[in-house]
């Protein structure tokens, strides 16, 4: 009995000792269909620092980090806990891994276990009834102790859905993107995790200014009945043909449960409530993009797709030569108008054409984008006569119907009478002989009355000094010019090095850009001209392509430079800030604190790196 007592205790202290120091992975699923959300966990039992989670690759992270501690005593012994939780989905089936977080545990590293994640493919119905059950066990202490069936119901109580009102569209067309928040809890706070990076689209909010007043209204879904709110309408128009994925948008929100009563007095004054974090993240959604048709596609067609109408109109029918001649080209109606490139319009060869001034007056609404775009061009004819404007085509694309269609302005007679300069001088001629008369006193000089210049003999500039060194002067200027051209092809395949020369400079209008914005108080176009700012120059400095400039690569690749953690946090905190802000309004910081601290940050990476 001795001997088994102590080979008992051993055992015990082993377990005890190896269980005193662990860092462990956990996942709620081993297999997931695309679309839906789930969690990983890494707990670790011990004090340690300097975590470092895997790179998700082949997910994307809609929530987290959610960091929970928790501390218990028995019989003396403290042990405590420190959790770090990530929600998680998968766009493509297949097998993916998430690889090793690793911890500094006393001075050495200590890494989790990999763990193989399996996604198949799933139907549209599955994944949104999975994506509306959809709530993280690991956001916060409080919920972590609850049961699992009210865990259930609270997921069955809010979600998130993304609606669009077309699933295939073409190149240029306008669809509408809708999110909308079910609840049948109360909410008392919301916090935005991510915002979605709509890559592929050109996107045009609705009722930017009126996030603040969003109306509520009921609605039935899958047979019950939630208060419901669209808090976030946006305008799509892609930009290239496939399947593009519109990324989720996740959010946090403080929601108050109502909990059975414990006794009959709590029974009597309503029962018990608990106020707990749900996160909420819609389901990525993918859109089929067409190419626009190649049949049909006339050579007036710039890019316009909608339905529209063209007017075209001048001031006047006669004037005078070198008199300005507006020419006004009108653009109705609803598609991509905002996108519209340059009409192209063929005046007579004897008038000066300018470049368009543009003036849109345009409204945006939940039925997309429609209005009209003006664009005015200033002639100047050159010379009398009798002249016609031609008709302007504009082409656009309808995708209702699926066809190209070409309208056409009428042409205008202008008759262009004599006129003159300033200086008295004839500017016109008749239509038979039209041509510019150069100045008289430019074009014949009077003979001079004054002493030449007489030099004697032998004193020819020919066979002197500076005469061999304007010889040698174009040898030397070809050498100079091929060399420094050399020089700078040999800088530019280096495309590396002439994205990072520029970087600076390219930031420094977004932050020019930037400061416009904030002296006219456009709050929106503010934060959208530093964060352009911020991730164009990052992108070029770090050599990161756009589609891997996320927070994570941008601070693995600061770090990797040697700028100091207090610099990354400060980089990555103000783009955080200029992506919530143009969600939702901030109030815990100025706009002229972002601005200048979005300053002082490039300055200070522009010296370390």
């Amino acid at each position: 009995m001795t001997i088994k007592y102590y080979i008992l205790t051993l055992l015990l202290f082993c377990t005890t000792a190896v269980m005193s120091q662990s860092f462990i992975a956990q996942v709620s699923k081993t297999q997931v269909v695309t679309g839906e959300v789930f969690e990983v966990q890494f707990t670790l039992n011990t004090s340690g620092d300097k975590f470092t989670p895997p790179n998700f690759v082949g997910f994307q992270v809609v929530g987290g980090p959610n960091q929970s501690q928790s501390m218990s005593s028995v019989n003396g012994q403290v042990t405590q806990s420190l959790s770090i939780g990530y929600a998680l989905v998968a766009d493509k089936p297949g097998t993916y891994t998430i690889g090793a977080a690793y911890v500094v545990i006393n001075g050495k590293p200590v890494s989790t276990r990999p763990i193989n994640i399996t996604v198949v493919k799933g139907n549209p119905q599955q994944q949104r009834q999975q994506q509306q059950a959809q709530q993280s066990p690991f956001d916060d202490d409080s919920q972590q102790q609850q049961p699992a069936s009210a865990s259930t119901d609270m997921k069955k109580n809010i979600f998130m859905r993304a609606v669009i009102d077309k699933s295939k569209v073409y190149i240029g067309e306008q669809m509408t993107l809708t999110y909308k928040l079910y609840t049948r809890v109360s909410l008392l706070a919301n916090d935005l995790d991510k915002a979605p990076d709509l890559n592929g689209f050109w996107s045009q909010d609705v009722n930017k200014n009126q996030q603040r007043n969003i109306p509520w209204k009921m609605e039935v879904y899958n047979g019950q009945r939630y208060n419901v709110a669209e808090i976030k309408q946006t305008i799509l128009f892609p930009e290239r043909a496939g399947n593009l994925v519109i990324d989720p948008l996740a959010m946090t929100f403080m929601v108050r449960k109502t909990l059975p009563p414990r006794d009959v007095m709590e029974q009597m004054f309503g029962g018990r409530t608990e106020d707990v974090k749900i996160k909420v993240a819609s389901p990525p959604l993918t859109v089929h993009v067409q190419p626009l048709p190649e049949a049909g596609k006339p050579a007036s067609f710039t890019g316009a797709v909608g339905n529209f109408t063209v007017e075209g109109s001048v001031e006047k029918h006669e004037l005078k030569a070198n008199e300005a001649l507006n020419y006004t080209l009108k653009i109705t109606g609803s598609g991509n108008i905002k996108l519209l490139k340059q009409v192209n319009i063929n005046p007579p060869t004897d008038f000066e054409k300018y470049d368009p001034k543009i003036t849109d007056n345009v409204t945006e609404s939940i039925n997309g984008v429609s209005g009209t775009r003006e664009l005015a061009y200033l002639m100047i004819p050159r010379h009398e006569g009798t002249y016609t404007i031609e008709p302007v085509q504009f082409s656009y694309f309808n995708p209702k119907s699926g066809r190209y269609v070409t309208l056409s302005t009428p042409a205008f007679p202008i008759k262009v009478n004599k006129g003159t300069d300033a200086a008295g001088n004839v500017t016109s001629l008749a239509p038979a002989d039209q041509r510019d008369i150069k100045m008289l006193a430019k074009d014949i000089r009077y003979i001079k009355s004054n002493n030449p210049d007489i030099y004697n003999e032998g004193e020819s500039f020919f066979g002197s000094a500076g005469y061999w060194l304007l010889i040698l002067l174009g040898p030397l200027g070809f050498i100079a010019a091929a060399a420094f051209r050399k020089r700078t092809e040999e800088f530019n395949s280096d495309i590396v090095k002439v994205k990072n020369k520029r970087a600076a400079k390219l930031a420094a209008k977004h932050m020019a850009n930037a400061a416009k914005e904030l002296q006219a108080g456009n709050t929106k176009a503010f934060y959208e001209a530093v964060s352009k700012g911020l991730y164009g120059y990052l992108s070029d400095k770090l050599n990161i392509p756009a589609a891997d400039l996320n927070l994570e690569n941008i601070a693995d690749q600061l770090k990797a430079k040697g700028v100091s953690d207090a610099l990354v946090k400060n980089m990555t905190g103000t783009l955080e800030l200029c992506e919530m802000a143009r969600f939702a309004p901030v109030s815990h910081v100025s706009q002229q604190q972002v601005f200048d601290g979005a300053k002082s940050t490039i300055n200070d990476i522009e010296t370390n790196v």
